[in-house]
């Protein structure tokens, strides 16, 4: 793994305002996945639109861990859903085609 798809954590929150335990809350609960690189909390690049979604959820709309997990939980439920549907549209398209 390369240090440059990953951000420290202090780096985020300090340039979010928020506080490091939120981020570690976040991580308790599975939310997020965090790793140490040179005895620093860092957060893998890619999941950055995911967090700060979270930080939205509970900082803008005040929404409690709870509340963020269910809708996280409902969020990917919905996408599962969407690719699901969009690999049948496909699947059909393909033997409307057939017989075309």
């Amino acid at each position: 793994m390369h240090t440059q798809h990953f951000i420290p954590v202090d780096e985020f929150c300090a340039s979010h305002s928020i506080e490091m335990t939120f981020i570690s809350a976040l991580q308790e609960t599975g939310l997020i996945d965090m790793t140490t690189i040179k005895e620093t909390g860092c957060i893998p690049a890619n999941q950055l639109p995911q967090l700060e979604k979270i930080v939205r959820f509970h900082y803008e709309l005040d929404i409690n861990l709870e509340g963020i997990e269910t809708i996280m939980h409902l969020l990917q439920q919905i996408y599962d859903l969407q690719a699901d549907m969009m690999a049948l549209k496909n699947r059909l398209r393909l033997y409307e085609d057939q017989e075309g």
